[in-house]
């Protein structure tokens, strides 16, 4: 890899995302090999200008923090010597209500447990009525004969897994586990101290991305499965939602993760680096490759689009209508999070990369402020 034409290159679009397509405020973090090779930082928190935005600001991430969640879950199953294969009721007994007695982690972690939604009007912010609602909640299809990302519920299926094996919410125990130990300025479930240092998010424009448009057309229908994920559980309507102290606070591992892109590449490039940091294994070699091996690929029911999953992780789907989200890596895995906010790591070339911004854009998938400088990283 050329460093330095990779710096002149990833500061020549970065600047065009400020200049052309309208960034108010972002941050991309490049490692290779262990070390940040590239880190940037730019614009403002606030559309009025007031507070600059540096790489010690914090932004919400929304569902780029699936991949940190996904990542506790699976230690914590190898911790304690859970197959992948065996039945989430093997420890979550009451998961098992309306048909669901069959489910497995895998199929769980690969958004085939058919429960993208729950019917009961549980609110995001109590977590044991939306709990509730998940063990009596029928499957949406056939288990085993499709996928169909859960954007919210995923969080709350991670969660529970986490305190029935720990005693402790998945945001407590991935601060205990990884982001004390490898110093990472990210949380999920922000202390209410940290709350000023959080830019503040925007909404994107409405546009018609290329390749989504029957995303689009389902999200629109508020009796579609897309319309009923996407809201469920209830509350949280709005962007401007994310930024209220309950919000920040309230630890949501699908959506809720708050930081820098440095300390969310960072984290990834531990995953690139084998699972070591600093001599210090975090994770096994078999955990990285159930985090890198392909589950589930084909037409999402609930995205209205092809794509591919390992055990959590997106992977990279070839689409002749969308762009690679990983440079065409086949072995990059990560997660992208609404509105453009991006991360992932190649082990094979010792790669990982986060983009973070506050003004969001319309899109299922990242755009080209991230994956022009994902193909620039692969290019050089």
């Amino acid at each position: 890899m050329n460093i330095q034409y990779l710096r002149e290159r990833l500061s020549d679009i970065f600047e065009i995302n400020f200049k052309e397509r309208e960034e108010l405020g972002a941050s991309v973090s490049v490692w290779f090999q262990g070390e940040e090779v590239v880190s940037l930082a730019k614009g403002f928190c606030e559309k009025d200008k007031s507070r600059s935005w540096d790489e010690n600001t914090l932004v919400p991430v929304w569902s780029a923090t699936k991949g940190l969640a996904v990542t506790c879950v699976l230690k914590l199953l190898d911790t304690h010597n859970i197959l992948i294969r065996s039945k989430v009721t093997d420890i979550w007994p009451e998961f098992g209500q309306s048909n669901k007695e069959k489910i497995t982690f895998k199929q769980l972690l690969s958004h085939q447990a058919a429960i993208p939604a729950i019917d009961e009007g549980a609110s995001i912010f109590d977590y044991d009525d939306v709990i509730k609602s998940i063990e009596k909640q029928n499957p949406l299809w056939e288990i085993g004969t499709g996928h169909g990302y859960h954007p919210r519920i995923f969080g709350f299926l991670l969660d529970e897994i986490v305190r029935r094996l720990e005693g402790v919410s998945l945001g407590e125990y991935f601060n205990k586990t990884f982001a004390v130990p490898m110093g990472l300025d990210f949380w999920i479930g922000l202390p209410e101290e940290l709350h000023s240092r959080v830019a503040t998010l925007y909404p994107g424009k409405m546009s018609d991305p290329d390749g989504e448009r029957e995303f689009y057309r389902s999200f629109a229908d508020p009796n579609s499965l897309t319309r009923k994920a996407f809201g469920s559980p209830k509350g949280l309507a709005a962007v401007s939602g994310m930024n209220l102290s309950n919000a920040l606070s309230a630890g949501w591992p699908a959506l809720g993760g708050v930081g820098t892109a440095s300390s969310l590449a960072k984290f990834y490039a531990m995953l690139s680096n084998r699972g070591k940091w600093k001599d210090e294994e975090f994770i096994s070699d078999l955990v990285l490759a159930q985090m890198s091996e392909s589950v589930i690929k084909g037409k999402d029911q609930v995205l209205c689009l092809n794509n591919s999953f390992s055990n959590g992780f997106m992977l990279e789907h070839f689409d002749a209508n969308r762009r690679p989200l990983y440079g065409g890596s086949k072995t990059a895995f990560g997660h992208p999070g609404a509105g453009g906010s991006h991360a992932f790591a190649d082990p094979q070339y010792g790669i990982a990369f986060a983009y973070t911004m506050n003004q969001m854009n319309y899109g299922v998938l990242p755009g080209p402020k991230s994956l022009d400088m994902v193909e620039a990283i692969y290019e050089s």
